[in-house]
C-alpha cells in the first residue's frame, strides 16, 4: 500500500487573465514581463469572487480597466513554477474583451499580437507556409520516430487532423490541440529541457509556466464563439464600418472571409443599423458608419455554425 507523502505539495489558487483587443486588423494581448505572461495573482481573502480577485490583478498590474470578462478554463498542474518548491496549482483563467487603451502602460507591461506566440494560425498571411514548410515536416519526423506502427499511425492521424495535413481541412477551432500536439513533440521552446529560450525548429515566441497554452485556449474559444454570439462587438468602437467589422472577424480566425456573405449575415441578423454619418478613412468614397443594435440580446444566436469564409483567399 502506497503511504502518503509527510508533505504534501502545497495547494494554492491562482487568477490568470486573457484580455484581447483587435487593433489595425491585428489581434493583441494585455502581458506583463516583457510579454512573457498574462496578468495573474493569487486569489486572496480580501477578493469577494474570483472575477473580483481577477480584476483586481489586471487592473494592479497593468492600470487597464476591464469590461466584458467570463470564466474561461480551470487548469489543475503539479511543478508550474520553476523555484524548486513542489506546488499544486489551480489556475483560474478568464477571458476579457476590451479596447487598447492609448495611455502608457506600466514598465513591462505591452500589448503583443497573438500571433507572435502562434504563428501558424495566421492563415490570411504566412500561416499556411509555416505549417507545411516548417510543422510538418517537424512533425512527419516525429512520426517516425515512434517505436511501433500502431503509435506511429495515431500520431499520424492527429498530425493530418490538427494542421489539415495530407489533404485534410484546416481547422481553425483546433488551437489548442494543434499547440498541445508540438509540445508532445518537443517543438515548442516551453517543452525544452533547456528552457524557453532554446532555438526550437517551429517559430513562436514562447511564455513563462503555462501562459501560452492559456492563451492558445483563449484564442481557440474566443473563434467559436463569434461565430454564434456577437461578442465581436465587445471589441468595436462605438462607431465603425462593415469592412472594420468584417476585418476584426477575420483578425479573430485568422481567415479571409467571402464579403458579400459576410454582410448578407449580419443584415439576416440586424446586429447593425446606420448612424446616419460616413467616414473618409477607408481611402476610397465615404463609407457608411454603423453602430450595434444594443437592444439585440447578447446571447442572440447568430445563424449558421460556419463563418462566411472565402475558400483559397
Amino acid at each position: 500500500m502506497r503511504q502518503a507523502p509527510s508533505h504534501p505539495a502545497a495547494l494554492t489558487a491562482e487568477l490568470i487573465a486573457v484580455v484581447v483587443a483587435v487593433t489595425d486588423g491585428v489581434p493583441r494581448i494585455l502581458t506583463i514581463q516583457g510579454g512573457k505572461s498574462l496578468p495573474s495573482g493569487p486569489f486572496a481573502g480580501t477578493h469577494r469572487s474570483l472575477q473580483e480577485g481577477v480584476r483586481h490583478w489586471v487592473e494592479e498590474q497593468t492600470h487597464h480597466h476591464l469590461g466584458y470578462l467570463e470564466q474561461l478554463y480551470t487548469f489543475a498542474d503539479r511543478d508550474r513554477t520553476a523555484d524548486g518548491v513542489e506546488r499544486q496549482v489551480i489556475a483560474i483563467s478568464y477571458l476579457g474583451l476590451t479596447r487598447e487603451a492609448r495611455s502608457d502602460p506600466p514598465e513591462a507591461v505591452s500589448w503583443e499580437g497573438w500571433y507572435g506566440y502562434f504563428p501558424w494560425e495566421d492563415h490570411r498571411d504566412e500561416g499556411a507556409a509555416i505549417v507545411s514548410n516548417r510543422i510538418g515536416p517537424c512533425l512527419h519526423r516525429w512520426v517516425d520516430t515512434a517505436d511501433d506502427t500502431a503509435t506511429r499511425r495515431h500520431r499520424r492521424h492527429r498530425a493530418d487532423v490538427n494542421f489539415g495535413l495530407n489533404g485534410r481541412p484546416w481547422n481553425e477551432e483546433l488551437v489548442l490541440q494543434r499547440y498541445e500536439l508540438l509540445y508532445e513533440a518537443e517543438l515548442v521552446a516551453e517543452a525544452s529541457a533547456f528552457g524557453i529560450d532554446a532555438s526550437m525548429p517551429v517559430p513562436g515566441e514562447p511564455m513563462l509556466h503555462d501562459h501560452r497554452r492559456i492563451l492558445a485556449t483563449a484564442v481557440a474559444r474566443l473563434r467559436a464563439k463569434i461565430k454564434y454570439r456577437p461578442v465581436v462587438f465587445e471589441l468595436m468602437p462605438p462607431h465603425f464600418t462593415l469592412l472594420h467589422l468584417q476585418r476584426a472577424v477575420e483578425a479573430l480566425a485568422g481567415m479571409r472571409l467571402h464579403k458579400q456573405n459576410f454582410r448578407r449575415l449580419i443584415d439576416q441578423q440586424e446586429l447593425v443599423e446606420e448612424t446616419g454619418e460616413t467616414t473618409a478613412e477607408t481611402g476610397g468614397r465615404p463609407a457608411k458608419l454603423f453602430r450595434f443594435r444594443r437592444e439585440v440580446q447578447v446571447e442572440r444566436a447568430i445563424a449558421g455554425t460556419k463563418l462566411p469564409l472565402s475558400r483559397g483567399a
